[in-house]
């Protein structure tokens, strides 16, 4: 099983830019595909974005597209979401997550590799 770590949240005035940073041990992670998703309190966890093994496919919610960029070095073991021109309703708690072999869509009941979050908060 392999273990995810994120980085990288904290405060931020809207408009700001963060980049958190998915950091993969103990197990594969250049052969899956990976995603993001964030939690804000009283809602249920949503899927941000996803990104192929080689790169070469991303994946965005509507509500980030043009903003958030998702990227991944196979040979560090590391995923990143670059977020730019952040809204206060991007608060929450964001998670990267390994989808399950053979998975073919992106719901969290699809990954089975879970890090344990980290907050991100927009002030306005």
């Amino acid at each position: 099983q392999v273990q995810l770590v994120e980085s990288g949240g904290g405060l931020v005035q809207a408009g700001g830019s963060l980049r958190l940073s998915c950091a993969a041990s103990g197990g594969t992670f250049s052969s899956y595909l990976m995603g993001w998703f964030r939690q804000a309190p009283g809602k249920e966890r949503e899927f941000v974005a996803a990104i192929n093994w080689s790169g070469s496919s991303t994946y965005y919610t509507d509500s980030v597209k043009g903003r958030f960029t998702i990227s991944r070095d196979n040979a560090k073991g590391t995923m990143y979401l670059q977020m730019n021109n952040l809204k206060p309703e991007d608060t929450a708690v964001y998670y990267c997550a390994r989808r399950k072999p053979y998975s073919d869509s992106i719901r969290p009941s699809d990954f089975d590799s879970w890090g344990q979050g980290t907050q991100v908060t927009v002030s306005s």
